[in-house]
C-alpha cells in the first residue's frame, strides 16, 4: 500500500530561553544563562518548514505545550495566587522556574516513538508519548504532549494512542530521538530500529561514565510490545557509551536513517559490526549503510556540528537529500566530507543547510526538531488537517510569531506575570489558528 512520510516540527514555542538545564547536552550547558531570541528562533524553524514543503515534502506543524506550568510549580511547593508563585519560585530555587517555563517540547523528536501501520500487528499507526524522566523539565511534557497527538491524530480505525512508560529511571524513554525505521520505501514493511543507552536492570552492562543514559532497554522493548511490531523486524542495540560521554545524548546525534539507508559515525553502537549485520538480516531487501569514519570526522566534530542530527529525506527518484544545520559549513572537518558526500551518482544526492542557530545553542538540530509519521492517504485524511503547513498557514504562522514573541528573553523575565499574559493570549490565537479548539488547560 502506498504512503508517504510526513515531518511534524515543533512549533517553538514564546518561552524558548537558554536555562542550561540539559545535563549531557553540551551547547545547553555552554549558553546556559545567555539571553535567547524566541521570534528568531520560531522564524527560522519555520524557514526550515516552508523551505521544505516547498521542495515537495508532507509538512506538518505540532503547537508548543502551555508554559510556564504552573501545576509543576504547584507540585514543587509554590502555591499562591500565580504571581506570588512565580516570585518565590524566582527567589528560592531560580532552576526549578526555569524548568516550569522550559520550551523543550519544539524538540518534537522527543515527543513519541511512532510505529507505521505497515509494522503494527492491528495496522493502525501506533503513537506512545515519551515519558522523558531523565530531566525534570521535560518530565512534565507527556500528558500535555498525549493531548496534542491525540488531537491531531484521532484514535479509532487508523490511529492507536498508549499511555506514556512509568516514569522511573528503568523505564525511561525519549521517544523518536532513539528510534529509527527502516523500509525499502513508504508504506511497505520494515525494521524498527530501537537505539538504548543502557539497561535499566543490568548493572554489569556496560555504561556511560560521564553523562547518563537516557533511553533504557527495557522502555525499547515495551514500546515495541506496545506497537505490536514483529519481533522478526525490530532490532535493538546498544549506543556506544564513550559516544554518550563526548556529548552524544540520544541516537539522533549519532545516526539517521530514512527507508533504504542508515547514515552513522563509525562509533554509533556497541559492537557495531554485529549490530549491522542484524539490520541487513531483519531488512527486506538491500539496506544500505554510509559509515562515517572517525579519521574524516570525530565524535567531538559530530556533537559540535550536529552532522548526524540532520533530516535523511527520500526523493521520489529513490534518491536522498540531506538537511543539515549551518553549523557543518562552518566545522572545516564536516564540511570537507559533505563536499565529497552528495555526488550525481551517490545515493544522497543533495546537501542543503538551514540557519538555526536560536535552536542549535539550545542543544537541538533539525531532527530534534520534527517528528517523523508515515501516513497511507486515508490515514492522512483522517488527521487533523489545520496543522498541514502550506503558503497560508505559513504566512499565519509568521505573522502570529511577529505580533507576539519577543525578540529577546532573559532568566529574570521569567518572574514576570506579563510574560504570562501573554504567552497565553499567543496560544489562544493559535489553537484558533490551528482549527484544535480549546487544546490548553488554560482554555478551559
Amino acid at each position: 500500500m502506498s504512503a508517504r512520510e510526513f515531518n511534524f516540527d515543533g512549533l517553538v514555542g514564546p518561552t524558548h530561553n537558554y536555562s542550561g538545564l540539559s545535563f549531557g547536552n553540551k551547547a545547553s550547558s555552554a549558553n546556559a544563562g545567555l539571553a535567547s531570541n524566541p521570534r528568531a528562533a520560531a522564524l527560522q524553524g519555520l524557514a526550515k518548514m516552508k523551505a521544505l514543503a516547498d521542495r515537495g515534502f508532507a509538512q506538518a506543524v505540532l503547537p508548543p505545550l502551555a508554559r510556564p506550568d504552573f501545576a509543576l510549580l504547584a507540585r514543587l511547593g509554590f502555591a499562591g495566587t500565580e504571581a506570588q508563585s512565580l516570585g518565590r519560585a524566582a527567589r528560592q530555587a531560580p532552576a526549578l522556574l526555569s524548568a516550569a517555563w522550559s520550551a523543550s517540547s519544539m524538540w518534537t523528536a522527543n515527543a513519541a516513538t511512532v510505529s507505521p501501520s505497515a509494522d503494527t500487528a492491528d495496522a493502525r499507526v501506533h503513537f506512545t508519548p515519551a515519558n522523558l524522566v531523565s530531566k525534570l523539565h521535560r518530565s512534565a511534557e507527556p500528558e500535555a504532549t498525549g493531548r496534542v497527538l491525540a488531537a491531531v491524530f484521532p484514535e479509532g480505525p487508523h490511529f492507536a494512542h498508549h499511555a506514556p512508560l512509568p516514569a522511573s529511571p528503568q523505564t525511561g524513554d525519549e521517544g523518536a530521538a532513539n528510534h529509527t525505521r527502516l523500509c525499502p520505501r513508504a508504506g511497505e514493511a520494515g525494521v524498527e530500529f530501537f537505539v538504548y543507552g543502557a539497561s535499566g536492570f543490568d548493572a554489569a552492562a556496560p555504561a556511560p561514565r560521564r553523562f547518563p543514559a537516557r533511553q533504557t532497554r527495557e522502555a525499547s522493548e515495551a514500546v515495541a510490545r506496545l506497537h505490536g511490531l514483529d519481533p522478526r523486524r525490530t532490532v535493538f542495540a546498544q549506543q556506544n557509551p564513550d559516544a554518550i560521554d563526548a556529548g552524544v545524548f540520544h541516537n539522533d546525534v549519532i545516526a539517521v536513517g530514512s527507508e533504504r539507508v542508515l547514515f552513522c559515525h563509525e562509533k554509533a553502537f556497541v559492537d557495531q559490526a554485529a549490530v549491522l549485520r542484524r539490520l541487513r538480516e531483519a531488512f527486506p531487501g538491500e539496506l544500505e549503510v554510509i559509515e562515517v569514519p572517525e579519521t574524516f570526522v570525530s565524535l567531538a566534530d559530530a556533537v559540535e556540528s550536529y552532522l548526524f542530527n540532520s533530516q535523511l529525506l527520500a526523493r521520489p527518484d529513490g534518491t536522498m537529500m540531506l538537511v543539515v544545520p549551518e553549523e557543518c559549513r562552518r566545522n572545516e572537518r564536516v564540511a570537507r566530507y559533505l563536499e565529497g558526500l552528495a555526488t550525481p551518482g551517490g545515493t544522497i544526492r543533495e546537501v542543503i543547510s538551514f540557519e538555526l542557530r536560536e535552536s542549535m545553542r539550545n542543544g537541538g538540530g533539525p531532527a530534534c526538531l520534527r517528528l517523523r509519521v508515515e501516513m497511507t492517504e486515508a490515514e492522512s485524511k483522517a488527521m487533523h488537517p489545520g496543522v498541514l503547513l502550506d503558503e497560508v498557514l505559513y504566512g499565519k504562522l509568521t505573522r502570529w510569531v511577529q505580533a507576539h514573541y519577543r525578540d529577546r528573553l532573559a532568566s529574570e523575565d521569567l518572574a514576570d506575570p506579563a510574560l504570562v499574559t501573554a504567552c497565553r493570549e499567543a496560544l489562544d490565537e493559535l489553537s484558533t489558528l490551528l482549527g484544535l479548539g480549546n487544546l490548553y488547560r488554560f482554555q478551559r
